[in-house]
């Protein structure tokens, strides 16, 4: 029996250690570029390794991102692996989904937001009085942010729910309190305004050019564009409306000596 040379045995210990170090990496890479779970059969296809090792490495990792108290770990899913993040890190992740969504609220959110925020508590059918829409929808959207809440129930017949702003909707506009809102007067325009708008928003009524005298009417409503020194024969005062002039005719000069 011949005895191994311990240095060769150290050697390919070595090399072995670093080739199975080399395929966790792979793991690793090929996990985070993935959305979906990988199946440890096509990993074990594309670092070329048995399947029984690959699912053997993927638990090691897992233990070992546990061990190090990472903020990620490596999960068995649907028959394979990925990454995702550590369950007590949920809150952290939400708020910066949160303040990444902040700049995508569609303008009937905004609407709705700022209604709450101005007139709270308020209640889903107050809402949708000012609205003129059904804003179940888009409250739900504001609820599941983090911008609104239920803050309480109406009084009234049905003890309504009543919705208002929260903490989370003071921090993402950078507020101290809803003290710090603008306000409202500052984005209702001043009267000048308002009757210019309602001005520009009236309809003329329709012309029956058929009724008797609409015609002379309109005419006399007509302003007269010529310069006040338009020569003489540019206007014939002898014709008279509706009845076009005479067309110029051409005839040779007038002589000096005619009677005058």
């Amino acid at each position: 029996m011949t005895l191994e040379d311990p240095d060769a045995v150290e050697a390919n210990e070595s090399d072995r250690a670093e080739r199975v170090a080399e395929f966790k990496r792979a793991i690793e890479a090929i996990a985070l570029v993935s959305h979906d779970p990988v199946p440890h059969e096509l990993l074990a296809q594309l670092i070329e390794q048995p399947t029984a090792l690959v699912e053997q490495w993927c638990d090691e990792l897992a233990r070992e991102y546990q061990a190090d108290n990472r903020g990620f770990e490596l999960v068995r899913v649907a028959g394979g692996v990925r990454f995702q993040t550590a369950a007590d890190l949920a809150p952290y992740v939400e708020r910066f989904l949160l303040h990444d969504q902040r700049a995508r609220l569609s303008g009937a959110a905004l609407d709705t937001l700022a209604i709450v925020a101005y007139k709270q508590p308020i209640s889903r059918a107050q809402v949708a009085a000012i609205r003129g829409v059904d804003p179940d929808g888009v409250l739900r959207t504001l609820q599941a942010r983090g911008y609104i809440d239920e803050v309480g129930r109406d009084d009234g017949p049905g003890q309504a729910i009543l919705f208002g702003t929260t903490q989370s909707f003071l921090e993402k506009l950078g507020l101290e309190s809803l003290d710090d809102l603008p306000p409202i007067a500052k984005f209702i325009p001043g009267p000048d305004v308002v009757e210019a708008l309602e001005h520009g928003l009236r309809v003329t009524p329709e012309i029956d050019v058929t009724a008797p005298g609409t015609i002379a009417a309109v005419a006399a409503d007509v302003p007269d564009n010529e310069p006040d020194d338009a020569p003489a024969d540019a206007v014939d005062d002898e014709s008279s409306f509706g009845e076009p002039a005479a067309a110029p005719v051409d005839e040779e000069p007038a002589s000096d000596d005619r009677d005058g």
